[in-house]
């Protein structure tokens, strides 16, 4: 089977539409999102080819495949992150600042600035005193790194 569009995305389909579908799960590591070319394998063993046509990434609940029975759905391995959750605006502008200096992506859920895990962020973290937590967690996108240069 060959995937060259997306569907929809899971979170925009009704659940009585969901609920009388079988679904099998396509499981990406997140930084597998931004292949607009790749093979993969359900949790059911079927093999699939992606070929998107469209310049986008992958995202968390993308139907591959739907007809009147089944239906093919992204799911993401979980990532190991740090999950940051500044105190005050002065310590979020703090880190934001650290983090941006080292071009390091970030996504934000809520109050929290999650980044994939670093041992040298993690040290940062705990010299500035600012609360997080290591934890495995899934996220709906890849973490992109952003183009920029500091040349003129």
């Amino acid at each position: 089977m060959l995937i060259e569009r997306i569907e929809a995305n899971i979170e925009n389909i009704e659940k009585e539409e969901i609920i009388r579908r079988h679904i099998e799960k396509v499981y990406l590591d997140s930084d597998h999102l931004v292949k607009r070319i790749q093979r993969v394998t359900t949790d059911h063993g079927r093999e699939i080819g992606i070929r998107l046509k469209d310049p986008r990434d992958l995202v968390a609940g993308d139907v591959l495949y739907m007809d009147e029975k089944n239906m093919i759905v992204v799911d993401v391995v979980a990532d190991d992150l740090l999950v940051i959750s500044p105190s005050s605006l002065k310590e979020m502008g703090t880190i934001a600042h650290q983090l941006g200096n080292r071009h390091l992506p970030a996504q934000f859920e809520d109050n929290e600035m999650m980044v994939q895990y670093d041992y040298l962020v993690e040290e940062l973290l705990k010299d500035l005193a600012i609360p997080y937590k290591r934890e495995d967690r899934k996220v709906k996108q890849a973490f992109r790194h952003i183009g920029h240069s500091h040349g003129s």
